[in-house]
């Protein structure tokens, strides 16, 4: 009796795993981002890509990013892949640095001098967005998304 209990719990476990197999693997995907930067008024600078996986630190805060990438301009529109993310959510921010000190410049009344963009396009009037304003769902092989840059002032 007890030798017929082990062989069915063997066959069951063996069956459970085999059913349950692909959803295993499916959880543990990483996935690549390919992010598509659109409206840039010059080939000047940089661009400054920073990739959130949550809202601590977005937009601003290039420290709390999961991941970051500066870029010379060298095309329009410009291209980046952030390779082996997790799937999840994930809210990207992006400057275009003329200058190339790393940061979004301001006038005196705080209004940005050089063009930036975010996931999801959010509509910008005083402020920047929140995460969940500019998430996207990474899931599966490859995301794509494209972010349209917005300048304030002329340069």
């Amino acid at each position: 009796m007890k030798l017929k209990l082990n062989v069915v719990i063997l066959v069951l476990s063996t069956i459970a795993n085999l059913v349950l197999l692909p959803y295993q693997a499916d959880a543990s995907f990483n996935g690549n981002l390919k992010i598509s930067i659109n409206g840039l008024k010059s080939q000047k600078g940089q661009v400054c890509v920073t990739v959130f996986s949550s809202s601590r630190g977005f937009p601003n805060d290039g420290k709390r990013a999961l991941q970051a990438e500066c870029t010379k301009i060298v095309e329009t529109p410009k291209n980046i892949t952030f390779p082996n993310l997790k799937p999840g959510n994930y809210a990207i921010a992006v400057i275009h640095d003329v200058n190339n000190d790393g940061v979004l410049n301001r006038n005196l009344l705080g209004i940005p001098t050089e063009g930036f963009g975010f996931s999801n396009n959010p509509t910008i009037r005083t402020g920047p967005p929140k995460f969940g304003e500019s998430a996207v769902l990474v899931a599966g092989a490859s995301t794509n998304i494209q972010i349209q840059l917005q300048y304030f002032l002329n340069r």
